[in-house]
């Protein structure tokens, strides 16, 4: 199925496409939410056209005036319908879910969102046993190659703990500079069309200008877009690093609550992702301190204002990556990092089940044996659950550094 053409014209497929036409066989409604410019109308008018159902948008002054007066001859205009960016009238959601319990039917309503309805503030309506959410990241390396997937992590849980460097030599992708693939980041308009670093500036200027002035004011009124600006350059700044919203306020001049306040906005954008720790209690996750990463490097890039990509940033890439396989899944995973009191860390632990993942990244093409001595401190730790640990580097090396340690080029796994 196409879905999006790069500069070439060559058909580019998103990940969530078969979760999505899954989602819409079974559930009356589905909410496909996501950043701006992720590509989320431009998925929903290619799956489902208009021949099938009616598109409308929000951002039609004329829709949302109709929203306003009358949500529900809005929502009962044909049999089915899409909303697209219903952030912007979040009060039809009541519409909907009077429209589903009179006639319960598959697939009716296709919702788009730039923004997590179920972090905002102003809706009360979730649509609970009544639709099913879907999250579109920023393109991954896969879908950007055309392939519409995310790296190769369902192949490694399949496979034998023995077979993992088997899976990963049998890739057939070529490597790329992961500094290339970090500036362009994954929204399609800088990742797929841009080639000129200055083309990409001037599209992240205006993408964070209209984020800033039109997008943000949609979920929650922020008078002073100055401070909010400082404090995303802030948070870019410390990629990869624990979050402290103390030392962050003091950075950028801003008392401890308002922090709190934007980092949550930036959360429910889809623009700051959190990493919770991982702990066997699962209680103790909520406590515990999350890391920070970006939901896009070329824009996080941008609002740092730095050159020249670093370690971070390859983690980020990395993450990307997790988040978008995890939620195509219909099967739960949970994305973690884990850190001990001594200083011991590892970058990531995904957790599938009763299975643990730990997986290091590091911006080097020559791995070495006490890259690993974290990955192998965490299998120690948790050896009954631990699947191998991962080492992601810049190399093209697929070599077992220790027992139970696989050290693998990035780009053959992403």
């Amino acid at each position: 199925m196409i879905i999006i053409h790069d500069v070439n014209d060559n058909p580019v497929r998103r990940l969530v496409e078969r979760s999505l036409a899954d989602a819409l066989r079974v559930m009356p409604a589905v909410v496909v939410s996501g950043a701006r410019q992720t590509g989320k109308s431009t998925l929903v008018r290619e799956l489902a056209p208009a021949d099938d159902r009616l598109y409308l948008t929000l951002d039609d002054l004329d829709v949302m005036e109709q929203a306003a007066a009358s949500p529900g001859d809005l929502v009962a205009r044909a049999p089915r319908v899409t909303l697209d960016e219903i952030q912007r009238a979040p009060t039809l959601l009541h519409a909907i879910k009077r429209a589903i319990d009179q006639r319960r039917t598959r697939g009716r309503f296709l919702l788009t969102g730039s923004a997590n309805l179920l972090l905002m503030r102003n809706v009360s309506e979730s649509l609970a046993g009544r639709a099913s959410y879907l999250t579109l990241w920023p393109m991954t390396r896969r879908e950007q190659l055309g392939l519409g997937r995310a790296g190769i992590w369902d192949e490694l849980l399949a496979a034998r703990d023995d077979d993992w460097a088997d899976v990963v030599r049998a890739q057939r992708v070529e490597a790329i500079e992961w500094k290339t693939l970090a500036r362009r980041g994954g929204y399609p308009t800088p990742a797929l069309e841009l080639e000129r670093a200055d083309d990409r500036a001037l599209w992240f200027a205006g993408y964070v200008r209209t984020y800033l002035e039109r997008d943000l004011q949609e979920i929650s009124s922020v008078t002073a877009l100055p401070d909010l600006r400082r404090l995303m350059r802030a948070a870019c700044l410390r990629i990869g690093q624990m979050m402290n919203q103390t030392e962050l306020g003091r950075d950028v001049a801003l008392p401890q609550p308002t922090v709190h306040r934007y980092l949550n906005l930036l959360e429910t954008s889809y623009q700051l992702v959190r990493v919770p720790a991982y702990a066997v209690n699962r209680t103790k996750r909520l406590i515990k301190t999350p890391k920070l990463y970006w939901g896009d490097t070329g824009l996080a890039l941008h609002l740092s204002g730095v050159e020249e990509p670093g370690g971070a940033h390859l983690e980020n890439l990395v993450l990307g990556d997790l988040l978008a396989w995890r939620d195509s899944r219909t099967t739960p995973a949970e994305i973690l990092y884990w850190r001990t009191a001594v200083g011991e860390e590892v970058d990531f632990v995904l957790e599938i089940q009763r299975d643990v993942v730990p997986i290091e990244v590091k911006a080097t093409t020559r791995p070495r044996v006490d890259d690993a001595r974290h990955l192998q401190s965490f299998r120690e730790e948790y050896k009954r659950r631990s699947r191998p640990g991962l080492l992601l580097h810049t190399g093209d090396r697929v070599e077992w550094l220790a027992p139970g340690i696989l050290a693998a080029p990035w780009w053959r796994v992403l």
